[in-house]
């Protein structure tokens, strides 16, 4: 009797995954019977109401609906903006990479471009948590550098778009941002001594951008390590330029503690 008995437990075992695999079908079917426009409804619902994960796959559903339609493309646009929303960095900068490549000629390049910028922008500003963190030595800006090059080919493609203006100012942030990193490098360096080492970052920030704020700063450093080296030459030479530069520069005057707005006040 007792291998009999065994044989059935298979048996339903088999009986209740099948059913269970049916009920899983009906729900993931749920849009079976729906038009483009329901679907596209719903997904909007979801996003309005914050819930970007239930969104996500409704937009995608209406691209296999609607493909080849203005809608499809919508749709995919709208999946981009709900990853990001949704923090899926990766995922929309995916969907906006694949939406660029396959509708180069859409009218709706510009806020595709846009919003690859914000995608990254948001994901490394973000930027600020450096000036949080005193021991940081090195810390990885491609997402800025890509955020900037994202709105530079928005404002250089589309100078009338609606985004262009926005766009601008937060490039003028990125730029600002990151040479203030590498102020802030050289700086790092430059307390514990490493003068060579503060030197080069400090170097990089003026060599690399122009007519930004940390500059002032910058030059600074390139001094006071200078000196710090015995290099009396340079040091000298670099003092020059900040007097000629900012004559009223309080790094001199208040031997380096300048009473300054944060730089990350400019915008």
């Amino acid at each position: 009797m007792l291998p009999a008995r065994l044989s059935v437990v298979p048996a339903l075992s088999l009986a209740a995954a099948a059913l269970l695999s049916a009920c899983a079908s009906t729900r993931e079917d749920k849009t079976a019977d729906w038009s483009p426009n329901r679907i596209y409804a719903e997904a909007r619902d979801e996003v309005n109401a914050k819930s970007y994960d239930k969104a996500v796959p409704l937009f995608e559903k209406l691209e296999g609906r609607a493909a080849g339609t203005p809608l499809a493309q919508q749709a995919q646009l709208e999946k981009a903006y709900a990853q990001y929303k949704g923090n899926d960095q990766a995922g929309a900068l995916s969907t906006l990479d694949r939406f660029i490549k396959l509708h180069p000629a859409s009218p709706a390049i510009d806020y595709a471009l846009y919003l690859k910028g914000m995608v990254n922008f948001n994901d490394n500003i973000g930027l600020l948590s450096f000036v949080l963190s005193q021991d940081l030595s090195e810390r990885d800006q491609k997402a800025a550098k890509e955020s900037f090059e994202a709105f530079k080919e928005l404002v250089t493609r589309f100078p009338d778009s609606r985004y262009t203006p926005d766009a601008k100012a937060r490039m003028t942030y990125i730029v600002n941002s990151l040479a203030q990193y590498e102020v802030h490098v050289a700086r790092y360096y430059y307390a514990r001594g490493a003068y060579v080492a503060a030197i080069n970052r400090a170097q990089s920030a003026v060599t690399d951008y122009q007519d930004v704020p940390a500059i002032e700063e910058a030059l600074f450093i390139l001094h006071k390590s200078y000196e710090a080296l015995g290099m009396t030459q340079l040091a000298g030479d670099t003092r020059r330029v900040l007097e000629k530069t900012y004559p009223r520069s309080e790094y001199l005057t208040q031997g380096g503690k300048p009473s300054q707005s944060p730089w990350w006040k400019f915008w």
